[in-house]
């Protein structure tokens, strides 16, 4: 498992690692930001930060594991891995909450709360529960 297909690998895990970095963190953020009001000095913090982390490490960490993640699965075929075919399902999840968080921000910059501290706990549960499920199917590959 050397040579290009060794290095993609170690750069689609650093590119989930970076993502799943963001996505545990992102909604913790949302969490305090619920906390404080609208247009104070530390909502403008938040503001910044939620961005910042979104658009410097999320999104392209993101946009990473996707492309290193397509090569993988084109160099070991798609053919028969079921178990890849589910994977790719949580991951098509995981990438659409990763499009509802860039919706939460921007909801928080125009000052317009999309949701309250008690929904942004429970959503904070769901990255970590794909996470889980992701990684499960690729080290069980149960079917």
């Amino acid at each position: 498992m050397g040579g290009w297909y060794g290095a993609i690998l170690v750069a689609h895990i650093v590119a989930v690692m970076s993502w799943m970095a963001g996505l545990l963190y992102l909604p913790r953020l949302f969490v305090y930001h619920c906390q404080v009001e609208p247009d104070s000095a530390t909502a403008k913090l938040f503001t910044v930060m939620e961005r910042k982390l979104l658009h410097a490490i999320t999104i392209p960490a993101a946009v990473a594991a996707w492309i290193f993640g397509i090569s993988l699965a084109a160099q070991i075929g798609l053919s028969g891995q079921v178990w890849l075919h589910a994977k790719l399902g949580l991951v098509l999840i995981l990438t659409g909450f990763t499009v509802m968080a860039e919706k939460w921000r921007r909801g928080f910059s125009k000052g317009k709360y999309p949701g309250t501290e008690r929904f942004f706990r429970m959503v904070n549960e769901i990255p970590a529960v794909l996470m889980i499920l992701i990684v499960a199917l690729v080290i069980l590959k149960p079917f």
